[in-house]
């Protein structure tokens, strides 16, 4: 990311090292229970990444399919690489498909193999794995080579608009036209409840509800529709949509092939806000992460949520604790920090005296602990009337402050929030109001200096203040951030760690686990 003037803010530099030291030691043991742990997804994950696709008749994918096969007779704290490719050298046939419908008619019996049999599985296993993860590096020098041809949208914020009809052939000709109204992010949202689907649907789709569900082939049409746009419009378009819920780790595997560029990833958000359970989620989250590392796709992490359920004011400081967990979680998965789109939100109740001054300060804590992370500035939800006109205005409140602290991912407000799925012309109106903002303040961050002792610096630190203290609590509970979930620090959402979807698709690893995949995402891509 190109750098720049940033807006100012004293801030202890002692103290944000503390914070961070914090975060720290509360994220350590959630990734130490992560490496100890896989999942069926991420089994199945890496099954796709050695080439595996397709489904059955009823639409149940091959990778699951296969995968039950296994599980059923080896368990799953082997991993599945073992077995299958050990099935596969005694079937004598590389073809994957072919095993999987064989496993689902049970045809094939599975085994954990020793000695030379597992290291020639081992070796067997590795070959098509790092095919997949070789397609992923050229896709992603793919993105760069576009880039670099069609150019970068030069002003920040970059805006980002959601398409979501349901129908990916109608969603298409509405991302080209967004595109060319001014937005530089394309997300299409998902269809409602599929993060709660334990496995990806197949092909394209044309029925969803209030979304499109994410599958390979939806990524691959969007992403040729909005190639032709950025070609067109002379920069390159991106494109969002989700890696969360019980496939996180197989929707992250087809973002990478597919050539998407950034995904809604956030450590915390299926615990809090779809009931999945902890462990699965953060052991899912981690493998997820280090596919987008690898594909060079910048995250969207999930704290503007927290505020859809707490109060924006006495849970700011959570959310920057989110931020700060996100951050450690993230780059101890490889991520570095340009891909770290961090969120927050616009959400204080307006009502509130000196709101707008809350807001501002919030934002530019923000903005000044993650000084070079691509923050993500999502617009008022939980305060939207219906009042077309309020919400308008407070749209363009929203996108001045994006504009007075720098942000560089900014979600573009619908003023029929909250009343309709927004119409075409409704977006329209919305891209105005950001082009307004952010054509009338130019560079106004760089003028934009708080008074040390004012209104906003005292919040900024009262807020800096509160998340070290919360982060103390953290480290004092018995299992740390785990107990602290369960105990609803998070947007008030109580979850335990042995409760909730999906704990039945966790397994702890054994002493002979072997997954390729886990160990050449670790290793740094060829130049």
């Amino acid at each position: 990311m190109k750098a720049r003037s940033r807006p100012r803010l004293d801030v202890d530099i002692r103290t944000v090292k503390k914070a961070r030291a914090l975060a720290k030691r509360a994220g350590r043991p959630i990734v130490q229970m992560a490496k100890q742990h896989t999942t069926v997804s991420v089994e199945r994950a890496t099954l796709r990444l050695a080439g595996l696709s397709g489904a059955d008749p009823d639409g149940t994918p091959w990778a699951n399919r296969l995968l039950d096969a296994v599980r059923a007779d080896t368990g799953l704290e082997h991993g599945i690489c073992l077995p299958v490719w050990d099935a596969l050298l005694r079937q004598d046939t590389r073809d994957l498909n072919r095993l999987a419908q064989l496993a689902a008619v049970g045809q094939v019996r599975f085994r954990i193999p020793e000695g030379r049999d597992a290291a020639r599985a081992q070796a067997a296993a590795r070959k098509p794995v790092a095919a997949g993860i070789r397609k992923i590096d050229s896709r992603r020098k793919e993105r760069d080579r576009l880039i670099k041809r069609w150019g970068d949208p030069q002003q920040r914020p970059w805006i980002y608009l959601i398409v979501a009809t349901g129908d990916i052939y109608e969603d298409m000709p509405q991302a080209q036209a967004a595109a060319r109204g001014g937005a530089d992010i394309i997300a299409v949202i998902r269809s409602t409840g599929q993060s709660l689907l334990d496995y990806v649907p197949e092909g394209a789709t044309r029925e969803g509800f209030a979304g499109t569900y994410a599958t390979q082939e939806n990524f691959r049409l969007m992403r040729a529709a909005l190639d032709e746009t950025s070609k067109e419009l002379g920069r390159y378009v991106r494109l969002t949509n989700y890696a969360s819920g019980l496939c996180m780790p197989e929707i992250a595997a087809l973002a990478g092939l597919e050539r998407l560029d950034m995904m809604l990833n956030d450590s915390m958000y299926g615990i809090l806000f779809r009931d999945i359970n902890p462990i699965r989620t953060f052991v899912d989250q981690r493998f997820s992460r280090q596919v987008h590392a690898r594909a060079g796709i910048i995250i969207n992490t999930g704290e503007d949520n927290y505020l859809t359920t707490a109060d924006a004011v006495e849970a700011a400081h959570t959310v920057t604790v989110s931020q700060l967990l996100n951050e450690f979680f993230a780059k101890e998965a490889g991520l570095e920090d340009w891909q770290l789109g961090l969120g927050h939100a616009f959400e204080i109740d307006p009502a509130i005296p000196d709101s707008f001054r809350l807001e501002l300060a919030h934002a530019l804590l923000a903005r000044t602990l993650f000084p070079d992370a691509p923050l993500k500035w999502m617009p008022p939800t939980r305060h939207m009337t219906g009042d077309v006109f309020g919400g308008y205005l407070l749209d363009g409140f929203f996108n001045l402050a994006g504009v007075m602290t720098d942000q560089d991912i900014l979600l573009v407000g619908m003023m029929t929030e909250a009343v309709v799925t927004p119409w075409l012309s409704d977006r329209d109106l919305a891209l105005q109001n950001v082009r307004y903002v952010v054509n009338a303040a130019g560079r106004l961050a760089e003028d934009f200096v708080p008074r040390p002792d004012g209104f906003i610096a005292q919040r900024c630190n009262q807020v800096l203040g509160e998340s070290i203290d919360l982060l103390e609590q953290i480290l004092n509970h018995d299992s740390g951030l785990l107990d602290a979930i369960a105990d609803g620090t998070f947007g008030l959402m109580k979850r335990p760690a042995d409760a909730g979807r999906g704990l039945e698709g966790v397994a702890k690893k054994a002493n002979d686990y072997y997954n390729p995949a886990i160990a050449l995402l670790d290793e740094k891509p060829a130049a």
